[in-house]
């Protein structure tokens, strides 16, 4: 069972960290060889519940994407604001 899905009564109780998150994505990578595996074999029939669960997975992590805060992962910065640049000598780099 997909761990994006909790009984009802843990819902809204559960951590979101970046573990979380790297379970479901390598989840996801594991549905996707398995979806692609069956497809190969001509057996799309079989694929449909590996669907559903990889959809619910994406839909999950897209929902918390939404919630957190906007920010671009590579430079820790508000998206939209250039990151502070600072010269080799630790002083901010005036342009």
């Amino acid at each position: 069972m997909s761990v994006a899905f909790v009984p009802k009564r843990q819902r809204g109780k559960a951590q979101i960290n970046q573990e979380t998150i790297q379970r479901l994505l390598d989840e996801n990578d594991q549905l996707v060889r398995c979806i692609m595996e069956y497809m190969q074999k001509g057996r799309a029939v079989e694929c449909v519940q590996y669907q559903q669960i990889l959809h619910r997975n994406i839909v999950y992590l897209g929902t918390i994407a939404d919630a957190s805060p906007n920010t671009d992962p590579t430079t820790n910065t508000p998206i939209g604001e250039a990151p502070t640049l600072t010269a080799q000598n630790g002083h901010k780099d005036i342009a």
